[in-house]
């Protein structure tokens, strides 16, 4: 699918749905909060959420006291929809409306965080150039952490295709650039009370 049409998708998406009616959404997100709390990051590390949308993520952040958060999504309704829900603590966020694979940024980040983005990019060109984006914005020594629908996941989300990953074929796409400290692997119960599979891989940027 072509940028622009992935945009049309995205926007008609939200514009159509409430946040409950999208599998993915979690109100408070448990495991990618633990997982950041792990990496014991100072509260003004520069931290990114792709795909982030209006993604509850930020929400918990703020709560925790972190002051250099940013939002990116290809989606101006789903960043406008976080920054309603969340009134004026939007104003302590950067939001950046991108496709992922188009992004640059003069920001190195603390970490680079991502549910929602990587397995949409199913061709392996698409992979690769968010692989050398991530590489180049992450500081080194930063994190990288991605959720993806594991290989017990759905074959598609949103009436998109998606690729599906285990720890294993995870750390092969990064491991150029990145070392992996940990993976797992999430049992996410959707608004509609069905399960959905998630893995998880934390990463250092070496």
């Amino acid at each position: 699918m072509q940028h622009a049409n992935q945009r049309s998708h995205w926007e008609k998406m939200y514009e159509s749905k409430r946040e409950t009616d999208f599998s993915w959404f979690q109100f408070y997100p448990k495991t990618s909060v633990d997982l950041i709390k792990d990496l014991h990051l100072d509260l003004h590390s520069k931290i990114i959420d792709i795909g982030g949308g209006d993604s509850h993520l930020v929400d918990a952040l703020l709560d925790l006291g972190y002051t250099n958060i940013y939002i990116l999504d290809i989606s101006e309704k789903a960043i406008e929809r976080a920054k309603v829900r969340l009134g004026e603590k939007s104003r302590l966020v950067n939001w950046i409306i991108s496709d992922v694979t188009e992004f640059k940024s003069a920001v190195q980040f603390d970490l680079w965080y991502d549910r929602e983005a990587f397995h949409f990019l199913t061709d392996k060109a698409s992979a690769d150039q968010y692989c050398a984006i991530a590489k180049k914005i992450i500081r080194d020594r930063g994190h990288l952490i991605i959720g993806t629908f594991s290989e017990k996941g759905p074959d598609k989300c949103s009436g998109l295709e998606i690729k599906k990953y285990s720890d294993i074929t995870l750390e092969a796409v990064f491991k150029n650039g990145f070392e992996k400290i940990r993976c797992l692997e999430e049992n996410h119960i959707t608004p509609f009370h069905t399960n959905q599979s998630f893995t998880y891989c934390v990463f250092t940027r070496k």
